[in-house]
């Protein structure tokens, strides 16, 4: 039994699993960067392709430095509350360095420094880091978790027919489901459909068989009182 033994071992030893862990974690943020002007520009960002395995073991490796980015955001903004634009080494920069402003900035901006040091030691790569605390961090600061998503690839690898899978960030190509509007038509118009022009005809039937009944008990009526006026006039002669 596997008690205490989480995850796969995916025919590696224990520090080859953490270096590949490490790659592909790094690889997928590395896909965010500016790549203009590289030669080795990824096709698409915020994506790669690995095997089923691979990547439901990376997974929780990224969705966790992400966390670590996001909780480190609060004090970012704290700390650019008391940072300077000077450049470094001028006149004014020292001043800044040197007072109680300086002070502020460092105990606001200390709990995201650990937070990088963090995920450099989960990471191992500074690149990968800053673009993780840069561009992809605050993407989520609203979202509490699910940065990731894998899709299965219905065409194996070639070599050993691995089971491939989309690993790729949230939030880009989502599935957005629209309802279709049911059409609008004018009442009575020629664009009415089958249904309600029935609908309308009964009703119209309805209403002239009504308006029929009424007029035939009103002559009805009349008739009756004009009988009973004859009536009265003979008694009277």
């Amino acid at each position: 039994m596997r008690h205490r033994r989480k995850g796969r071992k995916l025919g590696r030893n224990p520090k080859h699993q953490r270096a590949l862990l490490r790659n592909l974690a790094s690889s997928l943020l590395l896909t965010e960067r500016d790549a203009e002007f590289d030669e080795n520009a990824p096709k698409i960002k915020g994506r790669i392709v690995t095997t089923i395995s691979k990547a439901k073991e990376v997974r929780p490796l990224v969705e966790k430095c992400i966390t670590i980015a996001r909780r480190a955001q609060a004090a970012l903004d704290a700390a650019a509350e008391h940072e300077t634009t000077a450049e470094r080494g001028s006149q004014e920069w020292k001043t800044w360095r040197t007072g109680d402003q300086w002070k502020a900035w460092n105990q606001a901006i200390a709990p995201a420094v650990a937070a990088r040091r963090r995920c450099i030691t989960l990471l191992g790569n500074k690149q990968a880091v800053e673009i993780l605390f840069d561009d992809v961090a605050p993407r989520f600061l609203d979202r509490p978790g699910g940065y990731t998503r894998i899709i299965r690839l219905a065409q194996p690898r070639l070599g050993d027919s691995g089971q491939q899978a989309i690993l790729e960030f949230v939030g880009v190509r989502d599935r957005v489901v629209q309802k279709s509007e049911k059409p609008a038509f004018e009442d009575g118009g020629a664009d009415d459909s089958p249904a309600e022009q029935s609908k309308a005809e009964s009703t119209e039937e309805t209403s002239d068989d009504v308006a029929q009944e009424e007029a035939q008990t009103d002559a009805a009526e009349e008739t009756e009182a004009d009988a009973d006026e004859e009536g009265k006039e003979k008694q009277g002669d």
